[in-house]
């Protein structure tokens, strides 16, 4: 059972976002993820300027990203992602992006973040309180939009 609910929200594919082949460079889904990863810790209380005043916050160690369709320029797309673990100092925090036209999943993700205390480069138990930050938190206070899970 996932920590939490999804964070979700759309954006439109941008020229700049387009390869040489025409369809969404593979980097840009990792941005995507971080930016929605981002969003959604921020969401819950635990945005970058909290975790560096309390000089502990999260780093990604891996990224496992699944191109699936490709994503042409002016297309919008659905960004999905919610945390499925917690355990001491690591959290698996999924992805899912889907095409809005036809609701075809283009792109699935998997990224494995640490809590580690940003003097020494550590890793730290995860607090308490981000996890039932994650926990309890509810989608429809979100100003980037409604989902469930």
């Amino acid at each position: 059972m996932p920590i939490s609910k999804a964070l979700e929200f759309e954006r439109r594919v941008t020229p700049e976002e387009i390869d040489g082949l025409g369809h969404v460079n593979n980097l840009v889904y990792l941005n995507w993820f971080i930016e929605a990863a981002t969003a959604h810790s921020q969401a819950v209380g635990w945005g970058i300027e909290r975790m560096l005043a309390m000089g502990e916050g999260w780093v990604v160690r891996r990224h496992e990203i699944d191109y699936l369709l490709p994503l042409k320029p002016e297309e919008i797309v659905l960004i999905r992602t919610w945390v499925e673990t917690a355990e001491r100092a690591s959290s698996g925090r999924l992805y899912e992006i889907y095409r809005r036209s036809d609701g075809k999943m283009v792109c699935r993700g998997l990224t494995i973040w640490v809590w580690i205390n940003y003097k020494t480069g550590r890793p730290q138990r995860i607090p308490q309180e981000v996890v039932r930050a994650f926990s309890v938190w509810d989608p429809g206070s979100s100003s980037l939009g409604k989902t469930g899970q």
